[in-house]
Order: structure tokens, then sequence, then C-alpha cells
């Protein structure tokens, strides 16, 4: 073949293609691997088929696989849905500013770094979804975002919409206790806060009344308030409040406030989840928690337990495991669940607490957190078992398409570091008012 003919040949592969060899139109089939699918049992040498971003088939070794499928042989391999993270801080953004307490105007998705190698870090961790808080220096320090880590130049292009109109792709962070406390325009109590944050709940049910007593009367509509508006969506159910919280007075009072408000509530961290467990699950709200293999930090989140999983799964409460990154580090979310087996926690309950139970807190359990067919091909390819020490991720898929690769040189240094690797980018929460 001529070199001319090779080039042009290479030219139309890749148009036909794409860069990885094959186009999003051609099915992909994953043989061979146990299947974890969450949603039932683990399959012995099954078969998953991807096509156009989407699961068309999961099954046991006789799933039939499309004619002119990409076949791929995971013999010896474990896959399982991509990983959910409820509470991150990758992306390098901020928050609130020391301005006020009160921040609900406040989109941290104007603040984030798309190609921020965070995200990089987080796929290597096995990481499909997460939702991107500020920090938890306010009583409410802005809007969440809630993110696909596909490979993207924007922000939007890695936004998980939540509405028809795409408007809401993410929820409010709040928080109590210690962290919003501060000098002028801040609580100097744990009451205070509590007040503060009544108060303009009220504000925004006023703000609300007006809206629809104006019943689309432009001139009847009272001036625009973008910060009320995020408020009066918290109290239609369309946005939900991820509650920072440890001590177990300050997560009643997180409930407390939304039974009062009627608003949707994820609580955080939980660290006292262990005293009021039973409450929590009276309440019906759901709670995302962390495990630490190094204890220390705050004085409020002192006796905090990793056995939290086990009491909040046995009292009935919904559990999720978040990173707090960089608390805990994205690439070793696997691991978090793994302490929480150690100290009790059913391993079912474990698997689901870092993929469909964070789908169901984020409102996207719809289109991942399981593998199941006409849902995202959001999946990860384990080399064994998820709770070994000795498992890594090998490969990370996003929509039918792959994001990580860790036999992949440039890929695997995020997962095994390199020199220098995330110089300037490593947060901290001293920058952001304190999370952890």
């Amino acid at each position: 073949m001529k070199p001319f003919q090779s080039l042009l040949l290479a030219l139309v592969c890749v148009l036909l293609f794409g860069v990885n060899g094959f186009s999003q139109s051609t099915p992909q089939a994953f043989k061979g691997a146990q299947i974890i699918p969450i949603s039932g049992e683990p399959i012995n040498n099954g078969v998953l088929v991807v096509e156009d971003g989407k699961i068309t088939a999961v099954g046991g070794p006789n799933t039939r696989i499309p004619r002119g499928a990409n076949v791929h042989d995971m013999s010896g391999k474990v896959i399982m849905p991509g990983l959910v993270d409820t509470h991150s801080h990758i992306g390098e953004g901020d928050g609130g500013d020391r301005s006020s307490a009160l921040h609900p105007d406040v989109r941290i998705m104007d603040a984030i770094d798309p190609r921020s190698d965070t995200f990089r870090k987080a796929r290597a961790g096995g990481i499909t979804s997460v939702n991107i808080m500020p920090g938890s220096g306010h009583l409410m320090s802005g809007q969440t975002v809630y993110l696909k880590l596909r490979e993207a130049n924007t922000i939007e292009d890695m936004l998980i919409y939540l509405n028809e109109d795409k408007t809401i792709y993410g929820g409010l962070k709040m928080a109590n206790g210690t962290n919003p406390l501060g000098g002028s325009g801040f609580p100097g109590t744990r009451a205070k806060s509590a007040a503060m944050v009544r108060a303009l709940f009220v504000k925004a049910q006023e703000y609300q009344a007006k809206i629809e007593a104006a019943d689309g009367d432009e001139s009847k509509m009272p001036p625009r308030d973008i910060g009320m508006e995020i408020l009066v969506q918290v109290l239609e159910g369309k946005r939900t409040v991820h509650n920072h919280t440890h001590r177990h007075d300050d997560i009643l009072t997180a409930i407390r406030l939304s039974e009062e408000f009627g608003y949707d509530l994820v609580l955080q961290h939980v660290s006292e989840a262990w005293k009021v467990a039973d409450e929590i699950a009276e309440a019906g709200v759901p709670a995302s928690i962390i495990t630490l293999d190094s204890f220390g930090g705050k004085l409020e989140a002192a006796e905090i337990k990793n056995a939290n999983g086990k009491y909040l799964e046995n009292a009935g409460v919904l559990v999720g495991l978040h990173t707090d990154d960089g608390i805990t580090d994205s690439r070793l979310f696997l691991r978090s669940a793994a302490l929480a087996v150690r100290e009790g926690m059913s391993r079912k309950a474990a698997l689901e607490s870092v993929t469909v139970a964070n789908a169901i807190m984020m409102d996207i359990d719809d289109r991942t957190g399981t593998l199941e067919k006409g849902k995202d091909a959001d999946f990860i390819i384990l080399s064994g078992d998820p709770f070994s020490v000795y498992t890594h991720v090998e490969e990370t898929w996003i929509e039918g398409s792959k994001v990580w690769d860790r036999s992949n040189e440039e890929d695997r240094k995020y997962a095994t570091g390199g020199y220098e690797i995330f110089r300037g980018e490593v947060h901290t929460h001293h920058e952001m008012g304190g999370s952890q």
C-alpha cells in the first residue's frame, strides 16, 4: 500500500470509529467477568452490552451479543457500576465569601475548572458522578453541582440536569455546628444559626406567595431575587439540601428545620449518627457518611465512628458514603466502603453506599448507580473483589466511553502519584471556611 493510501485509510478509520478504535454506535460487549449489577445478585461469567452510551443488556454467559460488536474478554475481572460521590471538593472551586453567612445565590459551577487534574484523579478511583460542594463555613455557602466526569472543555459539558428545561443541576449546601460560627454577619451560637436559617426560609415563603398571587401577571411579580429563587426551588422540592452536620444535637436541628419548611434533606457527615440513628430513620432522611483511616481534626467530630454505617443500616436509614475530597482521597473511595464493612456494615449496603444509594440522594438513580438495561453505561472494571486491598480500578467508563485506563501510562500516574502531579491543585477546607 502506498504511503498516501495508508494515510487516507487511517483518516477514514478515525472518522468512522473515533480515537478509541470504535464509534459510539458500535456495540461493546464485555464478557467473562463477575458482574455486580447492584440491582441484583452478582453474575458469574457475565455479559454486559452497551451501545450509544446506554446499557442494552446485562446477564449471564448466554446473553446475546449483537453481531459486529467489539467484544472485550474480561475473564478474571469484576465489573460494577461507576461510583457516585455525594460530597466532594474536586475541581478547584470555591463558594460564598465572608460578607455574610447566607449565600443561596452563589453557584460553585462558576468557579470550577473543568480541566482540573483532580477530575482525572477521581476517574482513577472509579468515580463517574459527583456532587461538588462549596465549603461549609457558612449557614448556606451556595449551590452544589452534579457532574458526570466526562472529559470536557466546559463545565456545561459535565452537568447532570435534573429538569427538562435544564435550569437545575445540583442541590444547596447548608451547614451547622461550629463551622458557620464567626464574626460580623455570622452567628455566634448554634441557636442563632438556626434562627437565621429559619428567618431566610420565611422570607422565601413570602416571596413564593407573591409569585403565586401574581398568577403569571408580570406587573404583579415581585422584583427578581436570585437567592430567593433558589430557596423557592428548595421549598418546591426541586433542589435538595445537603446539610453538613456532626454532633447529634446539630443533626436533629437540621432535621427539625427540614420538617418545618418541608424541604428534601440529605445529612452529610453525621459523625455522631450512632447516637441518633433511630431518630434519623424515623424522619426518613438519608445520610451520607465518611469513614476514616486516621482520626483527628475538629472537636465536634471527636466521637465519629466508622461503625456509623452499621448503626444507620440497622435502623433502616438509606446510607451513602462520600470522600469529602481532600479529607479522603477520591482514588481510594472503595476503601471507604471496605472500612465500613470491617466495622459491621453489610457488604450489600456498602456496595450500594458508593453507587445507587448516592444516586438516589442526588436524584439521578434513573440514570446511574446500577447496571440495568436502559441506564447510562457508567461502569468500572476492577482487577478483583471491590473491597480487597489488592484490587485496582483498571478502567473507568462513562456513557459508553472509556475515560480512564490504568494500562495507559499517562492515566496510571493519576492513580499512583508522580512527581508534583497535583502541585497547586490540592484543596484545603481553610480556603472555603471549613468542611469536615
